[in-house]
């Protein structure tokens, strides 16, 4: 993954609205779909990382006196995952945070489904016949670790261990479009435009595939998700060195109005990384 592309990434799809209410509502239901939103349309991302520590630490106490809550699981799989994968620069401690957030997410999907919890650590083919027998019910716990484990493995890119996971990470994204493409505004589609996009097709890429998916995502989010964007230029434009494509979509983002409900905060990332992107195209290309 692109490092601060797929971050952003981690970000618009960990800090959604489910997983902001999974955690405030246990803690004061008669804020949390105001209090969420005004995190996701705060155009000012460092309010957003120097408040996020004291919802991590509380978070981290209301997991501490209900331990199976899956819903207070699954808040600290995507809040820490999103501050780790948008906040945090230094590898130590994004390693550490993000592994925090994947075992949340394994223990949320424990409490959902845990011969599923328990295959995720065992064999591929294990692991994939039980995610063929998940239904709807599932998604928010599959979706929550799905996007917890990206982000550890995004943060242990050098170590095999964590690569040798991204078959069963790619197979559970697959999962969830096939039960429903359009969930969470498409997130799975631009973690598998990622996935797709991590080696040229003469590496055994499938960098047209991947394409695929990065045009459903924008065409479920209407445009509204500049970080598709930045994802299909980083990824895909550049992998295949098409410059034309590539500047003509960070382009667009830099140009667009990021404000828009549910994504500011992920568009002004956004925008910082495409421009960072173009800024590099003739180093690049």
């Amino acid at each position: 993954m692109v490092p601060r592309a797929a971050a952003s990434l981690i970000l618009l799809a960990l800090l959604s609205l489910p997983g902001c209410s999974y955690f405030l509502s246990s803690a004061t239901s008669g804020m949390t779909e105001d209090l969420t939103a005004a995190v996701l349309d705060q155009d000012d991302p460092a309010i957003v990382r120097d408040g996020a520590p004291a919802y991590l630490i509380a978070l981290d106490g209301l997991i501490e006196g209900d331990p199976r809550n899956e819903r207070l699981l699954l808040a600290g799989a995507r809040l820490y995952g999103a501050y780790a994968g948008a906040f945090v620069d230094d590898p130590e401690r994004a390693s550490r945070l993000t592994l925090r957030a994947r075992r949340y997410g394994e223990r949320a999907l424990c409490e959902r489904n845990r011969p599923l919890c328990e295959a995720a650590s065992g064999s591929y083919d294990d692991f994939v016949g039980l995610l063929a027998e998940t239904d709807t019910r599932e998604l928010p716990a599959l979706y929550g670790l799905g996007s917890a484990w990206a982000g550890w493995v995004q943060a242990n890119a050098s170590d095999w261990n964590a690569i040798a996971d991204l078959p069963k990470l790619q197979a559970l994204m697959e999962r969830i479009v096939a039960l429903d493409d359009g969930y969470e505004d498409g997130g799975a589609h631009l973690y598998l435009g990622v996935l797709y996009t991590l080696r040229p097709a003469s590496l055994g890429g499938k960098p047209e595939l991947g394409r695929q998916h990065f045009e459903r995502a924008l065409e479920i989010s209407q445009g509204r998700n500049l970080m598709a964007k930045v994802l299909f230029a980083s990824q895909y434009a550049r992998l295949v060195f098409d410059r034309p494509l590539h500047d003509r979509l960070l382009g667009e983002v830099v140009d667009a109005d990021p404000h828009a409900p549910g994504f500011t905060l992920a568009n002004v990332l956004a925008q910082e990384e495409a421009a960072l992107l173009l800024a590099g195209g003739d180093d690049y290309f």
